[in-house]
């Protein structure tokens, strides 16, 4: 596993040239209900940094098509996955990197995203699958089903040593994972 920490060229309001140090841009990944939004919110306002929901920059016709019971596959993604990095690209340019809560499920996805943003740092919520359908039971969501739990499952890919990655398990509540990501990005 290996971090990245980004330093960041930014003038004051005198227009002096200072240097500043940045976190990388940020993916709170993981399947469904495992708290990528309530962790990305959370790990944004502790670093003081731009939160996005991923959730939010989905096309209608993936929220419909999830809402309907179906899984997306990877045309449906493919767009969405784009916006995002995208997103947070533009964030490192205008030198404040974003937190973005993006499934993430595959390396080929996550591929993407690195390649429109190649210092991205990915936070995965890791937990057991009873766990995270315990959660997806007790929530409400716009449009995605609790029954689409074992199709995120399946497609979910492990991080691999070429990804730049920090692991944390959801049994930890999401104040204890901030802290354990903070203090991972602050020991750098």
């Amino acid at each position: 596993m290996k971090f990245i920490l980004c330093l960041t060229i930014v003038s004051n309001h005198d227009g002096v040239m200072m240097t500043n140090p940045a976190y990388p841009p940020m993916i709170v990944m993981g399947v469904s209900g495992c708290g990528k939004s309530t962790v990305g919110q959370k790990l944004a306002a502790r670093l003081d940094l731009v939160f996005i929901d991923g959730d939010d920059l989905h096309p209608k016709s993936n929220k419909d098509k999830m809402a309907a019971g179906h899984p997306l596959d990877d045309n449906d993604r493919g767009p969405w996955l784009e916006t995002i990095g995208t997103k947070l690209a533009q964030s490192v340019a205008n030198g404040v990197p974003a937190i973005i809560a993006c499934s993430a499920l595959k390396h080929t996805y996550r591929d993407l995203l690195r390649s429109l943003a190649p210092s991205t740092l990915f936070v995965h919520l890791t937990g057991t699958p009873e766990l995270i359908q315990h959660r997806l039971d007790e929530r409400s969501h716009e449009y995605m089903p609790p029954t689409l739990l074992a199709s995120q499952l399946s497609t979910l890919e492990a991080i691999t040593s070429d990804e730049s990655a920090i692991e944390v398990n959801v049994e930890l509540s999401p104040d204890e994972i901030v802290q354990a990501v903070a203090r991972q990005l602050e020991s750098l």
